[in-house]
């Protein structure tokens, strides 16, 4: 059994979805498990549609709903207006992932591509601890 681990960072530009660099290139394993872990509580992982942006813009929107930035709903607004809302966000959506490797490949659906959800408005610089275990 091999192991690799490692981390990535990720800016963040703005609020909303933003692609996650490929990780795993190790030509060697050709089976096993990729653990992505979200190193923060103010943005979250997504396996999502990585075809029509319409999807994320729409996500994007609907999080905005039922997460408002609205400063009258929250006691905690240490960092600002967005501050629960992000973490709300977080948690509805999740800091962890784990995806099989198959043949040397992440067993993602042909739609479908990993990304970071920033939940703030400001830019930030994002960890994603990733493990891969396999053979």
């Amino acid at each position: 059994m091999k192991q690799r681990t490692g981390t990535i960072e990720v800016a963040t530009e703005r609020q909303g979805l933003g692609v996650v660099e490929r990780w795993v290139r190790e030509p060697a394993m050709r089976e096993g498990l990729l653990t992505l872990f979200c190193r923060h509580t103010s943005a979250s992982l997504v396996i999502q549609e990585n075809a029509a942006p319409a999807v994320r813009r729409d996500m994007e929107a609907y999080f905005a709903r039922i997460a408002p930035e609205d400063p009258a709903a929250y006691e905690h607004d240490d960092e600002g207006p967005d501050d629960m809302p992000a973490h709300l966000r977080t948690a509805l959506t999740g800091v962890q992932l784990a995806i099989p490797l198959i043949e040397g490949r992440l067993a993602l659906g042909t739609w479908q591509g990993i990304y970071l959800f920033e939940h703030r408005r400001r830019p930030h610089r994002r960890s994603i601890a990733l493990h891969l275990i396999g053979e």
